[in-house]
């Protein structure tokens, strides 16, 4: 019997081996130039600390990284490469919907496998779900969603605006489910926009008792300067992307005592963020984002399901994906049917430590939560 046992455990260890060693090529197409580029900085540091934290349970984990400029159809003629010239068997790293609904369909048509560090287009999350596509940031809803559930609990008459593409309509979409008072008003921006002069004046003259904006990147640097300056003295909250760490240094004073919604922050007290922020400020002289969370948690999904399952027998490294089996820097983290994550969602607010600015954890949102569109999904 002990020869027997000797022998299963030898087998498993061979097994584990012959996986682990099983090479893997993830291809990393992400936003590294213009506006949007800090989100993608952010996401690309945070993927590679984490293969580098996994030490040689990573070792045969290769990374192809491309900058998609936040043009879609240079994402798509790079996902193309990827596929067809680098072979690559994951792909990953897009933070911008427009480009994801781009790009997603078509990779997982291909029987490649998408991880998403941010994008969370709802059409993927319900009707075009698949069972290759899994986000492991969220859907795009959720964050906007516990931005209404506060708003609804402390304010009357707020004032909503977004950008006008995918994560825009999803965001308000998301506010609006939870949000049940009245709104001053409903502002459409475009992409990429740098003067708000307008929608300022709109929203002076609103009577808004709050305004809840969702201006990701270089949008909400440019807005909240202007905001600042005008004088408007309405408070401003939204979700998490549009005061990241990234973003917190450009908008400056201007930001502090903004409440935010995340599925992270900093100071989140568990083992796997404490050596994340550690590791990541050591790494690259800076605090991480909520961007650098997501795809850190990305990075560490590949990692634990390379060492389950060949990524060559999809089904099997499907089942190793599904399973979240890592330690996520949000703590909880489980995949929902239609995989995309159940995990709990924070009210965060912008304080300055010292000389930084940065966001604390004031209250939990959400419990445990999941997104609206799972039921449309024909995954089970």
């Amino acid at each position: 019997m002990k020869r027997l046992i000797a022998a299963s455990l030898a087998a498993l260890a061979l097994g584990v081996s012959a996986v682990s060693a099983e090479p893997v090529k993830v291809g990393l197409i992400t936003t590294l130039s213009g506006g949007g580029a800090g989100l993608g900085v952010d996401a690309r540091d945070g993927l590679m600390l984490a293969l580098k934290n996994a030490g040689d349970a990573a070792k045969d984990i290769t990374v192809v990284t491309e900058d998609d400029g936040q043009k879609p159809e240079l994402a798509v003629q790079i996902a193309d490469k990827m596929i067809q010239s680098d072979q690559v068997d994951i792909l990953t790293g897009i933070i911008w919907s427009n480009l994801a609904m781009a790009v997603v369909p078509s990779a997982v048509a291909q029987g490649k496998f998408y991880l998403s560090v941010n994008a969370g287009p709802s059409p993927l999350a319900g009707p075009q779900c698949n069972e290759n596509y899994f986000n492991v940031a969220y859907q795009n809803d959720n964050f906007h969603e516990a931005m209404g559930q506060y708003a609804n609990e402390t304010y009357k008459n707020t004032i909503i605006m977004a950008p006008n593409y995918p994560a825009g309509t999803d965001s308000l979409t998301g506010f609006k489910r939870y949000y049940k008072n009245t709104l001053a008003g409903e502002i459409y921006t475009q992409v990429g926009q740098t003067d708000y002069a307008a929608e300022i004046a709109q929203i002076r003259a609103s009577g808004a008792d709050s305004l809840f904006i969702f201006l990701p990147g270089g949008m909400g640097i440019a807005f909240m300067k202007q905001y600042a300056q005008s004088g408007v003295d309405i408070p401003v909250i939204g979700p998490g992307f549009s005061f990241s760490q990234d973003v917190l240094p450009a908008i400056g004073d201007g930001a502090i005592g903004v409440k935010n919604s995340a599925s992270w922050a900093k100071d989140l007290d568990n083992a796997a963020s404490k050596k994340f922020v550690e590791t990541f400020q050591a790494e690259y002289g800076r605090l991480p984002s909520i961007y650098a969370a997501q795809a850190y948690d990305t990075g560490s999904l590949i990692v634990s399901a390379a060492n389950k399952a060949s990524v060559k027998d999809a089904a099997a490294f499907r089942a190793a994906l599904k399973a979240a089996d890592f330690e996520s820097v949000r703590g909880k983290f489980s995949f929902n049917t239609n995989n995309h994550p159940i995990q709990d969602i924070y009210v965060r607010e912008v304080v300055k430590e010292g000389d930084v600015l940065t966001n604390k954890i004031i209250a939990t949102a959400f419990t445990d939560h999941g997104d609206a569109y799972a039921e449309q999904c024909s995954l089970k």
